[in-house]
C-alpha cells in the first residue's frame, strides 16, 4: 500500500469536495478514489470525510490532515528531484491556465522545446480568460495578464506588454482615422468586460502621468480575449491590447494603429501559484521557463 498515494487521493478529495472530481483529477475511476480513501480511514483509525448525497466534506480530523498532508507532499516532491541532476529526469504532471492569445500566439509554439528538455512530463493545458480557482481546479500555475487583486495567492510579475490602439482597415474606411480624444465621440468600441453584464471602462489612455477614461458607444461586448481579436479584424470598432498579440496582424496590414499618442497604461503580466511552503521542481522549473518565454517578447 503506497501511503503517500492515498494522501495524495485524499487531498484532491477534500479540494474538490467531490470523489468523482478527484477521480478526473487524478485519472483515476471513482471506485478507486473511494477505495483509497477508506483505506486511509482504516490505516489511522479515524473518519476523515462526511458523506452525503450532495457533498463530501472533511471532518475535523479531515482537516488537520488536509493541513498536514499539503506540506508532507510538497516536502517529497522536493526530495524526489533534490539529488537529480539531469533536468530531463523530471516527471510528473503539469496543470497551467492562461488566456487563449498567449496560448496560442506565444507558448504554444515555444512548447516543444521545453518538451525536448523534459520528456518525462506531461503538461495539461487549459486556455480560458475567466478567473478560475487554483486551489479546486487543480492548476500548478496559472498566466494572467492585467491587475491582480486577490490576495489569497502568490502573483509573480513577469513584466509589462505595452498597449496599443488598432482599427481593421475597412472600419477606418468607414468611420475615419481619429486624430485627437475629442474625435472618439464619433467612433466606436469593441467593448471588453470580465463578466458580461458588467460596465466596460471605454476607452483609457494615459495624460500627465494621471489614466483618463472616455464612454464610448458601441455595439458589441465580449468577455474572452479570442472575441476581441475577431470583433477587431471584423471592423466593429477601436480595441486596446498589448502589442505582442497583435504585432501579426499590424505587420501584414489586417490592423491599423490609431491615436498612438493616446494609449491605455501598460498591463501587467503575472504567474500565479497558491500560497504554500514548497513548489514541486517542475512547477518552478516550467514556470521559469514560462517567465523567460514571456519577458523575450517585452
Amino acid at each position: 500500500m503506497n501511503k503517500l498515494e492515498l494522501l495524495r487521493t485524499f487531498v484532491r478529495v477534500s479540494e474538490l469536495s467531490s470523489f468523482t472530481l478527484a477521480g478526473d483529477s487524478l485519472g483515476l475511476p471513482r471506485s478507486t478514489v473511494s477505495e483509497q480513501v477508506q483505506a486511509l480511514e482504516a490505516l489511522l483509525g479515524t473518519r476523515l470525510l462526511q458523506r452525503t448525497t450532495r457533498k463530501v466534506q472533511a471532518t475535523q480530523d479531515g482537516l488537520v490532515l488536509y493541513e498536514r498532508s499539503k506540506d508532507l507532499l510538497s516536502h517529497m516532491d522536493e526530495i524526489e528531484g533534490l539529488f537529480r541532476q539531469d533536468e530531463a529526469s523530471l516527471t510528473g504532471r503539469i496543470r497551467v491556465d492562461m488566456p487563449n492569445i498567449l496560448a496560442r500566439r506565444l507558448i504554444m509554439p515555444r512548447l516543444p522545446e521545453f518538451m525536448d528538455r523534459h520528456p518525462n512530463l506531461q503538461m495539461e493545458i487549459s486556455s480560458t480568460d475567466r478567473r478560475v480557482d487554483l486551489l479546486s481546479e487543480g492548476f500548478d500555475c496559472v498566466l494572467r495578464i492585467g491587475a491582480q487583486p486577490d490576495q489569497s495567492v502568490v502573483a509573480r510579475h513577469l513584466g509589462d506588454f505595452p498597449m496599443v490602439n488598432c482599427a481593421s482597415p475597412a472600419y477606418l474606411q468607414r468611420y475615419g482615422v481619429p486624430q485627437t480624444i475629442e474625435d472618439l465621440a464619433q467612433h466606436r468600441l469593441v467593448h471588453y468586460v470580465g463578466v458580461l453584464g458588467s460596465r466596460s471602462e471605454g476607452f483609457v489612455y494615459e495624460e500627465g502621468g494621471e489614466v483618463r477614461r472616455v464612454a464610448m458607444a458601441g455595439s458589441v461586448t465580449v468577455n474572452s480575449t479570442d472575441a476581441y481579436e475577431a470583433a477587431c479584424l471584423g471592423g466593429f470598432g477601436l480595441t486596446q491590447v498589448p502589442r505582442t498579440g497583435m504585432q501579426p496582424h499590424l505587420e501584414n496590414g489586417e490592423l491599423v494603429t490609431v491615436l498612438p499618442q493616446h494609449t491605455a497604461p501598460p498591463m501587467a503580466i503575472s504567474l500565479l501559484y497558491a500560497r504554500q511552503r514548497h513548489l514541486p521542481l517542475r512547477v518552478r522549473v516550467f514556470m521559469d521557463w514560462l517567465g523567460e518565454v514571456v519577458r523575450s517578447t517585452l
